[in-house]
């Protein structure tokens, strides 16, 4: 298995180092006193973001992570060394919960961003410290905080803009590889898709993440067929495409497929019932303009705001779905460059714009 989006681990933070007990003895230092340093302080435990990550496959065989604990005090008021944090990185979209799943205690939602999610222990204070007029000989130490552990559960959710939903054989695999360069595999048999697979879509100057999911059937929600949990990779999306067979799935007609996987979008819950959704008629090439009409006008009755017919095999009616996309997106996506728009040199201005050092 390549692909993981739950783990469970163990944190722990570094204690803090103990003081020291010390007494100067030096040559011609009559009263040497007490000398014995404090304590380092902990490591930090500490998630960060990357780059490059898809997946927490690594976690599936490394489960605890423990943080060096502070160096001990010394003699001639040397304090111990603080501990390095130990630094653990994620993927992006990654959420730290608690060991219920209860509490989000965490989410990674840019690159980058770094939690300290564990404070080590402070360092223990030596006998130096406790050094008064009248109290010179101090033996008293502390042996420093101990670091905070807990277990806690990874869960990854794949940060995309638009998610891909409908039951399988709805020809998702071939819709997500005709307009981005996810390589999705492509099979005649039910569930072909096994884990979510992303693609960059570029149309009209504009990027876009579309995230593919398997398959829903009747019944996910209570775990029949691969269930319904990789519904949580599409719950950030903005908008859903909801792609229906025009030849109809496993008996089902376009308005039953429709109402089948609507069911188990609000039985999963998180609000997907109300994110907006496109329903997409497929594999229009494999049916005619009738056909087409009529499934439109069912669909319509049956509660679906506008209807498109597509075909992912000759990319009929692909460009103007994916201009209806375009709507629900925000001004620039997470994919698109921050650069500035070229500007456009026509040619009345001649070289009005051209390029100059000056």
């Amino acid at each position: 298995m390549h692909f993981l989006d739950q783990a469970k681990i163990y944190v722990k933070s570094g204690g803090g180092g103990p003081g020291a007990v010390s007494f100067r003895r030096e040559m011609y230092v009559e009263y040497g006193g007490p000398d014995g340093g404090n304590g380092g302080r902990g490591g930090d435990i500490v998630f960060e973001a990357v780059a490059g990550l898809n997946t927490l496959i690594d976690f599936r065989y490394s489960q605890h992570f423990k943080a060096p604990r502070g160096g001990h005090g010394m003699g001639k008021d040397r304090t111990g060394a603080s501990a390095k944090p130990l630094v653990i990185k994620v993927p992006v979209g990654t959420q730290i919960l608690s060991e219920d799943k209860e509490e989000v205690l965490a989410d990674f939602t840019q690159v980058g961003q770094r939690v300290v999610f564990l404070e080590g222990g402070m360092g223990g204070r030596g006998n130096a410290s406790y050094k008064t007029s009248t109290n010179r000989a101090p033996r008293q130490h502390q042996p420093g905080i101990a670091g905070e552990e807990a277990w806690v559960w990874l869960r990854l959710k794949l940060l995309a803009d638009v998610g891909l939903v409908g039951l399988p054989n709805a020809g998702k695999s071939t819709f997500i590889n005709a307009v981005s360069n996810a390589g999705a595999k492509v099979g005649d048999y039910a569930f072909t898709t096994l884990v979510p697979k992303l693609g960059v879509v570029r149309h009209k100057a504009r990027e876009f993440v579309l995230a593919d999911i398997p398959g829903l059937i009747e019944g996910a929600a209570e775990g029949v067929g691969i269930g319904d949990r990789f519904l949580g990779h599409i719950e950030r999306c903005r908008v859903l495409i909801h792609l229906i067979d025009i030849t109809g799935t496993d008996d089902a007609d376009p308005a039953e497929a429709m109402q089948i996987v609507e069911e188990e979008l609000a039985a999963y819950g998180a609000d997907l019932e109300n994110k907006p959704r496109l329903v997409v008629l497929n594999k229009r090439d494999l049916a005619d303009q009738e056909l087409v009409d009529g499934f439109r006008k069912e669909l319509l009755d049956a509660g679906a705001d506008k209807v498109f017919a597509v075909s992912g095999v000759t990319g009929a009616g692909i460009p103007e779905l994916l201009d209806a996309v375009l709507a629900y997106l925000p001004d620039r996506t997470a994919t698109e460059t921050k650069a500035a728009a070229v500007e456009v040199v026509n040619e009345e201005d001649g070289d009005a714009n051209a390029w100059s050092p000056l």
